[in-house]
């Protein structure tokens, strides 16, 4: 992860979270945090690779270095992390407990028991290597975890809300998604009382009996919620839903839309800048059922592979230094900017129920990639070696004008 990017992630991401947390609260964003196809899009819109399992750790990583920071306001914490980083989650829960007055005891038992049970008691072949747990003031907790098939390098995310626990051994999760791996062992299905039973027993049986009736314990888990990411690199048409983009660019790139969407920002922003920040608002404000096409929402800001097109760094910028300005206002009682971003959201839902757009996904593709110098557009092979070999680049976010040029529409 290139620290240009890291960076800017950081603080578009947190500048997310404090919105929803602004409008809906905080139990909306652990909520959301608990949804697969919101958290897919929420790492797209922030510029990381749309198709990536490493989505999960850059995005955790920055919510963890943003949120943290903001603590004392937002009230929302981040422990845990990838590898090494994991096993800091009892000992940062409880320092954080310890100044708050939660129940640190019951807090670290949650963050054990799901661990556990998604690398035990969930038998899929995945070992866990990422455990990041999200706590707000008010008690209430999400965890997001990851493992890995060392065989198949493949990944499968697991996902908590702590109001959706009400047995930790009966369907706790929110949601398990990975590809299909054929049968799964699941002790903390719902049906699987006896198979528990028959555990707890086993363990005063003598062993040559446990063995003879092993066979008998297998059974099927149920099926699994699918969010299964391709292994191509490039956005494709059939990854997008090019109704939905169409809006997009619509309200992006039509003049008449685009005056109106800038009277309801109070903002004089140009079209690449609106396209973004309407990609933005949706994360912000849009129902669950609009998250199935990740793949979208790196029309935002790109990718740091170059997929779909390189990460517009002027535009980003932009994106995060209007939000800033209407979450600075929100906080002194001027909700004027923040609430129209909410505004936005409605406004391209009614264009896309209204007109019928449609967005031709390849050549949008094209077009970013033909106008990517002029915004700023970088990826990872941009950034020169370091003497040790990895890539590294030291820039930071500018305070910037907004573009005002006319882009081309592609869309029909």
């Amino acid at each position: 992860m290139p620290a240009w990017l890291s960076m800017r992630m950081t603080t578009l991401g947190t500048a997310i979270a404090e919105s929803i947390v602004a409008h809906y609260g905080r139990p909306a964003f652990l909520s959301r945090l608990s949804d697969p196809f919101w958290f897919q899009a929420y790492g797209a819109v922030m510029g990381m690779d749309w198709h990536s399992s490493g989505i999960t750790t850059s995005v955790m990583g920055a919510l963890k270095r943003g949120l943290n920071e903001r603590a004392g306001d937002l009230g929302l914490y981040v422990c845990g992390g990838r590898g090494r980083h994991s096993r800091n989650t009892p000992s940062e829960l409880q320092r954080i407990a310890d100044t708050t007055g939660m129940d640190g005891q019951a807090l670290v038992r949650a963050s054990r028991l799901t661990a556990r049970i998604d690398n035990n008691a969930v038998d899929d072949g995945f070992q866990i290597y990422l455990h990041a747990f999200v706590l707000s003031a008010d008690g209430e907790w999400a965890v997001v975890q990851q493992g890995m098939n060392e065989g198949t390098r493949l990944a499968r995310r697991y996902h908590w809300h702590s109001p959706a626990v009400r047995d930790f051994v009966a369907d706790p999760h929110t949601a398990i998604v990975g590809q299909s791996q054929g049968t799964i062992r699941n002790l903390v299905d719902r049906r699987a009382g006896p198979a528990q039973e028959a555990l707890l027993a086993m363990t005063r049986e003598e062993p040559v009996k446990t063995l003879a009736e092993l066979a008998a314990l297998t059974r099927s888990g149920p099926e699994l919620r699918q969010l299964e990411m391709p292994g191509h690199h490039d956005v494709r048409p059939d990854d997008v839903n090019a109704k939905r983009l169409g809006a997009v660019l619509a309200l992006a790139h039509e003049r008449e839309l685009r005056d109106f969407a800038s009277f309801l920002l109070l903002e004089q922003l140009g079209p690449r800048t609106l396209q973004s920040l309407s990609l933005i608002a949706e994360v912000v404000h849009g129902a669950p059922t609009r998250f199935e096409d990740p793949a979208r929402f790196a029309f935002a800001h790109g990718g740091k592979d170059g997929h779909p097109f390189p990460v517009p760094l002027t535009v980003y910028d932009d994106s995060i230094n209007v939000l800033r300005r209407a979450l600075t206002a929100a906080r002194v009682g001027h909700s004027e900017k923040l609430d129209g971003m909410k505004r936005l959201d409605t406004l391209t839902r009614a264009v896309e129920a209204g007109r019928d757009p449609f967005a031709d996904v390849k050549e949008t593709i094209a077009h970013e990639r033909a106008i990517s110098r002029s915004l700023g557009g970088r990826t990872v092979f941009d950034d020169p070696p370091s003497p040790s070999g990895l890539r590294r680049d030291k820039s930071t976010p500018r305070e910037r004008q907004p573009e005002r040029g006319q882009l081309t529409l592609f869309s029909k």
